[in-house]
């Protein structure tokens, strides 16, 4: 690769990063193919801001059993950042959480569960799509950090699972 290439390459990233402050988002991924003389791949992402919750339309009746049983556990200390903590999942995507595979069901996990690997611990919607999050690994669901039916950007903290 030459210099000059570097320097291009360097400038594109440069100007991506920009285009993700100057449009408030998450992250931007690129691929691109030069003919038969290479190709790029470059995500540049931010780390997503904790933001004060956002209100959403009240669930379905049938839905409120769920919602009821999923209160917020306290953090112990409000300067710790979730993310920070060992055993957080992050969400893969941009999207709306759901607790339960469908409302008036039973959720997936609660704090104090035992999880297994693999184990569907919660959903994220994107496109029209339910995406079942797994367990990244065996553990104790030690705190469940989003509502149902809230939104949530790329990388956010989900569940803790220790």
């Amino acid at each position: 690769m030459s210099n000059k290439d570097q320097d291009a390459d360097v400038a594109f990233i440069k100007a991506l990063s920009e285009m993700l402050c100057e449009n408030d988002l998450a992250e931007i991924r690129v691929k691109r193919k030069y003919n038969d003389e290479g190709q790029i791949d470059v995500r540049v992402t931010r780390k997503a801001a904790m933001t004060a919750p956002v209100a959403v339309a009240a669930p379905a009746p049938a839905a409120a059993p769920v919602a009821a049983a999923h209160a917020p556990v306290p953090q112990a200390d409000a300067s710790t950042d979730p993310a920070d903590l060992p055993g957080a999942v992050p969400s893969p995507m941009v999207g709306t959480i759901y607790l339960a595979p469908e409302p008036g069901a039973a959720a997936f996990i609660s704090v104090g569960d035992s999880v297994k690997e693999g184990q569907t611990l919660l959903i994220v919607e994107a496109m029209k799509t339910m995406n079942q999050i797994p367990a990244p690994k065996a553990g104790t669901v030690k705190r469940i950090l989003v509502d149902d039916g809230a939104p949530v950007e790329f990388g956010t903290p989900l569940v803790i699972v220790e």
